[in-house]
């Protein structure tokens, strides 16, 4: 089999993508805010509650893959930075409900910010066909990420 026939083979494919998204991810990581001292898994409990608003600490664990207790602790010590508050459930006192602060969505945005410009930078440097070909593939990338 030839490396091209290798690469298009769905083991293959898998393996390459596999090997390109976490090279990507990685050198994403790099280019984070210098000031930006926290994890990227609560990096990832900002931006989840900024993307789908307030959660109980139970959808966000769910979002986010992990168990509730581990959720707890993470939403603890970025509630003591200040970056996110708790409050009571409307309607059931015995749960809470996660929001960003000003500060967690300022980090945020300007580690974003800061990301997105170097990939933009990147992006510049492809051909037009490039560039529509990886648009198509980010869908598509969105598509296999979802759940089952």
């Amino acid at each position: 089999m030839s490396t091209l026939e290798e690469a298009l083979s769905d083991t293959g494919l898998a393996a390459e993508l596999r090997m390109g998204v976490m090279r990507l991810r990685r050198r994403l990581a790099i280019e984070r805010h210098p000031d930006n001292e926290l994890s990227l898994g609560a990096m990832t409990v900002l931006g989840s509650l900024f993307r789908f608003g307030d959660m109980g600490i139970g959808d966000l664990a769910g979002a986010e893959r992990v168990q509730p207790p581990s959720m707890t602790r993470t939403v603890t010590a970025l509630e003591n930075e200040g970056y996110l508050v708790r409050r009571p459930h409307e309607t059931d006192r015995r749960q809470v409900v996660v929001s960003l602060t000003d500060l967690g969505r300022a980090t945020l945005l300007a580690d974003r910010e800061r990301r997105d410009a170097w990939l933009a930078r990147r992006l510049q440097e492809l051909t037009p066909d490039d560039r529509e070909t990886l648009c198509r593939a980010a869908l598509l990338l969105q598509r296999l990420a979802q759940e089952d």
